[in-house]
């Protein structure tokens, strides 16, 4: 990558199509794992006009109310304007759930079946999984993805707390940032289209924003009079939502994760419970590449590591730290150690970061990452992490 170069990442609202289906599906999610911890979830949501469909295979021992929970979960998001065709009232629901299928069942459970190389938990698919961290910003994630969903947090909060009426649920936010010699130095511009309500005027909403959003959250020493502003740029942004669009779990990783600057695997997270690597395995990479940075053994960390269905053990891991690591230590002698102070084993992903609670609903928006109070954002192994590297 050049030394001067401008990166840009996005953030979306919770009303945003897709993250209405990601909110629905990790709510089902919680709602089993808060009656029975062995819950397996694979939930896939599709939201479009009045209709929210269920998809996917559920095996559990929790009696629920999949109307009640997704209800719930529209109108937290605040869809209940007396003009909203999506209503948290007024949908349709569509239930096609089934049991997970005993082909996937055997390989993931802790026990022989034939075919199975070992007793062990394997894991619920193959695939590759990717963690990053970065110094660049207190919560060691990279600049542009946090300023994204700074904007966007404070979009809700306007909305929510009822000191801007014409703010609605859906919205989309872009940071663009410029870096010399690797350091993120200003905001060439930013983007927010926002959903509103019909009375008010364009020229208001982008004075608002600009003043009591943007320049609100993000440093005043980021921002100069070179920086662009584009608000709400096609010029009217009123029909939103799973009116205006179709909405999918899963459609919005990068946004979930570090905002295109990490690689990303493939798998989605939402509406997974932690048996899917797809979902515990990324968390895994964060919180492996986080302590790595923040041991200080290099700036920018960024671990790989693959898995094959039923297979307790990852078939490859690897740590790249892209020339930033401590000078004497070697992207080698990482990886080495950090196979001495983590288990990457499915099974110990989920004890090691105490997965199987209800806690994937407050992941669901504004990245899984970078957020105070989620196990896998603790950096109490850094101190490991060195020892390993010194002995």
């Amino acid at each position: 990558m050049a030394n001067n170069f401008v990166f840009s990442s996005e953030s979306v609202g919770e009303g945003h199509p897709d993250k209405v289906a990601d909110l629905v599906s990790d709510s089902v999610l919680d709602a089993c794992l808060a009656q029975d911890r062995a819950s397996r979830v694979a939930c896939e949501t599709l939201v479009k006009s009045n209709m929210v469909i269920l998809a996917g295979e559920i095996t559990t021992k929790a009696r629920l109310n999949y109307e009640a929970i997704v209800r719930a979960a529209i109108r937290e998001i605040g869809y209940v304007n007396g003009d909203d065709v999506f209503h948290a009232d007024q949908v349709f629901i569509n239930n096609y759930l089934t049991r997970q299928s005993p082909d996937i069942a055997q390989g993931v459970d802790a026990k022989k079946a034939k075919g199975k190389k070992t007793a062990e938990q394997g894991a619920g698919d193959q695939g590759i999984m990717f963690g990053y961290a970065c110094n660049e910003t207190p919560e060691l994630m990279p600049t542009p993805i946090m300023f994204a969903h700074r904007l966007g947090r404070e979009l809700t909060r306007l909305r929510k707390s009822g000191a801007v009426s014409w703010l609605r649920p859906d919205a989309k936010t872009q940071v663009s940032v410029r870096y010399e010699n690797d350091k993120p130095v200003e905001v060439v511009n930013v983007v927010i289209s926002t959903q509103h309500t019909s009375d008010v005027g364009h020229a208001t909403i982008g004075k608002y924003l600009i003043e009591n959003v943007v320049r609100k959250v993000l440093p005043a020493e980021m921002l100069n009079r070179r920086t662009e502003y584009l608000i709400n740029p096609t010029g009217r942004f009123v029909i939103g939502g799973p009116q205006g669009d179709s909405g999918l779990t899963g459609r919005k990783i990068i946004v979930d994760t570090y905002g295109g600057w990490g690689r990303h695997g493939g798998g989605a997270f939402s509406g997974k419970d932690p048996s899917k690597v797809d979902r515990s395995a990324a968390y895994m990479g964060r919180w492996v590449a986080k302590n790595i940075v923040a041991a200080g053994l290099a700036s920018h960390a960024e671990i790989q590591f693959a898995y094959a269905i039923g297979h307790p053990k990852p078939v490859s891991v690897r740590v790249e730290t892209f020339g930033t690591a401590k000078l004497g230590i070697s992207d080698e002698q990482i990886t080495e150690a950090v196979q001495k102070v983590f288990s990457f084993k499915p099974a110990d992903i989920i004890t090691q970061l105490d997965l199987l609670r209800p806690i994937y609903r407050q992941t669901t928006n504004y990245g899984h990452f970078g957020k105070k109070g989620l196990p896998w954002e603790s950096t109490a192994k850094a101190g490991e992490l060195r020892a390993a590297i010194s002995r």
